[in-house]
């Protein structure tokens, strides 16, 4: 029986050294209230037994569909190797210690990007984001930035991955493993 973390772990690696241009992007799925699907490209940013990480700001549409229904879908598609890997299951938001520590770790241009972003608003032009991102800069000046109140993170707790390699004349593996009583089970699908 396969561990499919450490499976997608072994692929994510292997897409890395492949030299996929952004290894860890992800199609996120979510839906609203009403059952209306939404899809964007976000980056993987932490992987282990517990999940699938990501980071965003907590007044997105993205939060706001998490918010009224906590379950979403991860697609990593790597074209240099080959493989596709779907993830689906509940989410849960990080502790905020996680958060801090991950924050801490981004570019300053970026910790300064996450305040100033008003993310998916309208604004009446570039300019706007320039702006903003200059007011904090001044109002950090050369000292440590903060992970902003309204930006977080969410863990995907995977119930479902399938790995999906290509193969010739569209004979392609698909393997699909399905956590049940705590334990996963696999199972070959047809391509």
């Amino acid at each position: 029986m396969m561990d499919p973390i450490a499976q997608f772990t072994q692929w994510l690696d292997e897409a890395t050294r492949s030299g996929e241009p952004e290894p860890t992007a992800m199609a996120l799925a979510t839906s609203d209230a009403h059952g209306s699907p939404a899809v964007r490209m976000v980056l993987l940013k932490h992987v282990d037994q517990r999940g699938f990480v990501f980071y965003t700001n907590l007044t997105s549409p993205k939060a706001e569909d998490l918010a009224a229904n906590p379950k979403a879908a991860l697609c990593f598609y790597w074209n240099l190797t080959g493989r596709q890997v779907r993830v689906t299951g509940r989410t849960e938001a990080v502790p905020d210690a996680e958060a801090d520590a991950y924050f801490a770790t981004r570019p300053r241009l970026s910790q300064l990007g996450a305040w100033a972003s008003k993310q998916s608003r309208s604004m009446q032009g570039y300019f706007d984001l320039e702006q903003a991102c200059a007011a904090y800069a001044i109002r950090f000046h050369i000292g440590a930035v903060p992970r902003p109140p309204f930006w977080s993170g969410y863990r995907v707790v995977p119930d479902r991955i399938e790995f999906w390699r290509q193969k010739p004349f569209r004979r392609h593996e698909r393997i699909i493993c399905v956590l049940e009583g705590g334990e996963w089970r696999e199972q070959w699908l047809y391509p």
